[in-house]
């Protein structure tokens, strides 16, 4: 039992429970105080490096925990433990900054200066799926109007492509009100002032040269007229981006909320299409990151994250299907994507006899994605009761005169592939 036991993947878990929990609950939980000197940064956020290596610890097989008497902080310890992992370390203690020792110490997920009355557990990637889901938006004629869905998709494309937060307003007010007029499919007018100003109130928006916010004035002329005479630059809260942007499984799993809750009888595919997100959980998986089937890498911290938010959202919706001309049952595009993640890019069929080497235009393995057990037939839509399939093995699987051998195959296959991703 050792600090030097503890590995990148430990670590990365126990980041995730602290965005999870919350700082003050963290730390309580372990026994830890607040880091006097020594960060962990990570996307963004900052960290209290003692207190992460110490649960850390409790991440790594039949370990528990280290206590804070246990292991010592500092450069050389728990700084050169973490850095020898990859990670950024960061030395707060500067005393001959002006004012240093007069200002608050900064730990966790990081906000901007107009961000300063967010609560940190918006950074939660688990309370940023439920906040997105339970917006409150206009139902007047019976249905959920699209305005803050489609603005919240359109930012989000941006985000996973790494565009720039904010805008002036000329531009946000173009891009929304053409997507307003092409998608708004109950009736929505083209006016983005509406759904930036209710976004704001949301905490999810930002416009930070105007700390004051929008008037919260009923009807709609003081709003417009608000934006027409202040062009406020704004765009999504600055850990609501981070988040966004570097986690593609959080990003899938709001997409599904959004969908869920707000398209449930609607066909969102081209409103997904003109906002970048029409295959994102394909792309997601290579981008950046080159080519090739050594690519497709998820860790275990994300894989276990997104488990959960699924977890969170089957039993939120289990059993619902899409209220359309074939009642489909609703498919998880974040399942989708742990599951090609976790293949590696290969055909998670032990009895293979080689798929093809063929890649797709997007120079991505061809894989299909199956449910083990039918959906119809009492299935989850869970990365558990899930595969990754070559053309030939999909379909043995599903007309194939051995099937029924091969599906009980696979789905000791599937749990023992999701148990081996989670750790």
């Amino acid at each position: 039992m050792a600090l030097t036991d503890i590995t990148q993947t430990a670590v990365e878990k126990a980041i995730e429970e602290y965005d999870r929990l919350g700082r003050d609950a963290f730390l309580k939980r372990y026994g830890f105080q607040r880091a006097r000197r020594y960060l962990l940064v990570h996307h963004g956020g900052h960290y209290d490096s003692k207190a992460i290596a110490g649960a850390a610890h409790g991440h790594l097989p039949g370990q528990r925990p280290l206590m804070t008497r246990e292991f010592s902080g500092g450069a050389r310890h728990v700084a050169r433990v973490l850095r020898g992992l990859g990670f950024e370390v960061m030395d707060d203690h500067e005393p001959d900054r002006p004012g240093h020792q007069d200002q608050p110490e900064h730990v966790g997920p990081t906000v901007g200066p107009e961000q300063a009355d967010l609560p940190q557990d918006t950074l939660s990637r688990d309370e940023l799926v439920r906040r997105i889901t339970r917006l409150a938006v206009n139902r007047a004629s019976g249905r959920p109007a699209l305005y803050k869905p489609i603005t919240l998709l359109w930012a989000m494309g941006r985000a996973r492509r790494g565009e720039p937060r904010l805008l002036p307003w000329t531009r946000t007010e173009e891009a929304l009100a053409e997507l307003l007029r092409r998608h708004g499919m109950r009736g929505e007018r083209p006016r983005p002032d509406y759904p930036v100003a209710s976004l704001c109130r949301d905490r999810l928006w930002t416009l930070p040269d105007h700390p004051d916010g929008v008037p919260s004035a009923h009807g709609d002329a003081t709003v417009r007229r608000w934006f027409a005479e202040h062009q406020p630059r704004g765009g999504l809260a600055d850990p609501v981006y981070d988040v966004l942007r570097h986690s593609a499984v959080t990003r899938l799993a709001v997409i599904d909320a959004l969908l869920d809750t707000f398209f449930d009888d609607l066909d969102a595919a081209p409103l997904l299409a003109d906002v970048g997100l029409d295959e994102a959980e394909a792309t997601d998986l290579t981008a950046g990151a080159g080519h090739g089937r050594e690519q497709w890498l998820v860790t275990a911290a994300e894989y276990e994250r997104g488990c959960r938010l699924l977890e969170e959202r089957e039993a939120a919706v289990h059993g619902e299907r899409i209220a359309r001309v074939a009642h489909r049952h609703r498919r998880s595009r974040a399942a989708r994507y742990l599951v090609l993640a976790r293949s590696g890019g290969r055909c998670e069929n032990p009895r293979c006899t080689g798929q093809p080497d063929d890649v797709t235009d997007r120079r991505q393995p061809i894989l299909e994605v199956d449910h083990v057990v039918d959906l119809a037939l009492g299935g989850r839509d869970h990365p558990s009761q899930m595969v990754a399939l070559c053309p030939n093995c999909h379909a043995v699987k599903t007309r194939g005169s051995t099937r029924d051998t091969l599906r009980e195959l696979l789905l000791k296959v599937a749990l023992e592939r999701h148990s081996a991703a989670r750790r």
